[in-house]
């Protein structure tokens, strides 16, 4: 019987024949530097769980006690009935952490830019956007309906070019980039962005998701690291990497946030944060807040994991940042470098290949975590080297 759909076999057979079907492994255990799958455990070196609050025991308190006080679920729109205490006090605190007037939550990072974005800018404005943002940047820009400029990555000569060409075209300009770039791990000139936001009288907006936990003090962000809490106009993040939970946010002045308290449609039309996830999120900012000893300990991991992978041959991109790419470029042989860690070394790998990645640059990103220890991250090294020698890679 032939059906409606049955193009999509199609479509799998030619990603598995390109190399490109990528498969997707099932975890049995809390985050953690290890975790089970298949009922067997293996080094993860591939969670976005930067400080290793996901399984925080702090956290999970906070979790268990908001959903004993307040139930698993928000209940209904935040604009109508779903605005717990819990959310108010995480609201609050992010602002305090962040140096910010104010900031509001979305049930998830994407959701945040989604729904910011259109409130922001609208079809009479002009929207200039890094060529390597995020896939949920794009998607806000483009239901902004808002003209897009695209500049070339981390060229500041050129946002200055775009500036002078399009800035006129737009009662309102933003400019907006991602802070730390996921793939490469390279960080976002912010400094300069914002001088030339001042400069051509448009907004700046920053999406860092990858440098909450990771940059600044105490983990504040790449906004604190530049020292630009004043000058930025929207910082937004998300809860589901180094916060070890799930949510985003977005913050700014009190008259921006009020705003979209009225406009955004994922908080208008979508169930508030379930009250754990905003407890634990607010645990997990506490424990950032109260001590940096996690950051460091990332950080140290993540030196010494880059280190050890270049001295085996590897290319590590120009990262600077824990995210460390290991570029092999042929997406085929990537993807047998991850089947191989897995199989032969427990070493859990994902490959990432077009189209999250350009064509001719697939890798493997490493994420190293907190929690690994020294002995974690000699083993990933050396489970590389020997199956990059063995498939000859290296």
């Amino acid at each position: 019987m032939t059906r409606r759909t049955d193009w999509a076999a199609s479509d799998i057979k030619e990603l598995k024949e390109a190399g490109r079907y990528v498969p997707i492994r099932t975890i049995e255990s809390p985050q953690g530097a290890w975790v089970k799958i298949e009922g067997k455990k293996y080094l993860n070196m591939c969670s976005n769980n930067y400080l290793g609050l996901a399984n925080h025991p702090e956290v999970k308190k906070a979790a268990v006690s908001a959903i004993e006080a307040y139930g698993v679920g928000a209940g209904a729109v935040r604009s109508i009935a779903g605005t717990d205490t819990v959310h108010i006090n995480l609201e609050k605190k992010i602002a305090e952490f962040k140096h910010m007037e104010s900031s509001l939550v979305f049930q998830g990072g994407l959701l945040a830019n989604a729904g910011a974005i259109p409130v922001l800018v609208g079809k009479d404005d002009v929207v200039f956007s890094e060529e390597l943002n995020h896939a949920s940047i794009i998607d806000g820009v483009r239901l902004s309906s808002a003209r897009r400029v695209v500049f070339r990555h981390m060229d500041m000569d050129d946002l200055r070019t775009k500036m002078k060409e399009s800035r006129h075209e737009g009662k309102k300009a933003l400019i907006i980039t991602d802070g730390v770039f996921s793939m490469d791990g390279d960080i976002a000139p912010l400094d300069e962005i914002t001088e030339i936001g001042e400069e051509f009288d448009a907004m700046v907006y920053v999406d860092d998701a990858h440098g909450e936990g990771v940059l600044g003090k105490n983990g504040r962000g790449i906004v604190d690291h530049f020292g630009l809490s004043s000058r930025v106009d929207v910082e937004m993040g998300t809860f589901s990497k180094a916060l070890g939970s799930m949510g985003g946010f977005v913050a700014g002045n009190a008259d921006l946030i009020d705003l979209m308290k009225q406009r955004a449609r994922p908080f208008l039309f979508s169930s508030g944060l379930n009250p754990g996830d905003a407890a634990a999120v607010l645990r997990s900012i506490e424990i950032m807040s109260e001590d940096d000893s996690l950051l460091r300990k990332l950080w140290s991991n993540s030196d010494r994991l880059k280190k050890g992978l270049q001295e085996a041959g590897y290319n590590t991109g120009s990262s600077k940042t824990p995210i460390t790419p290991v570029i092999i470029g042929d997406e085929k042989k990537t993807l047998e470098l991850s089947s191989t860690l897995f199989r032969e070394h427990a070493l859990f790998a994902s490959p990432i290949v077009f189209p999250t990645v350009a064509k001719g640059v697939a890798r493997i990103r490493l994420m190293p975590s907190a929690v690994h220890s020294e002995n974690d991250i000699e083993t990933s090294i050396d489970a590389f080297r020997k199956a990059g020698r063995a498939l000859k890679v290296l």
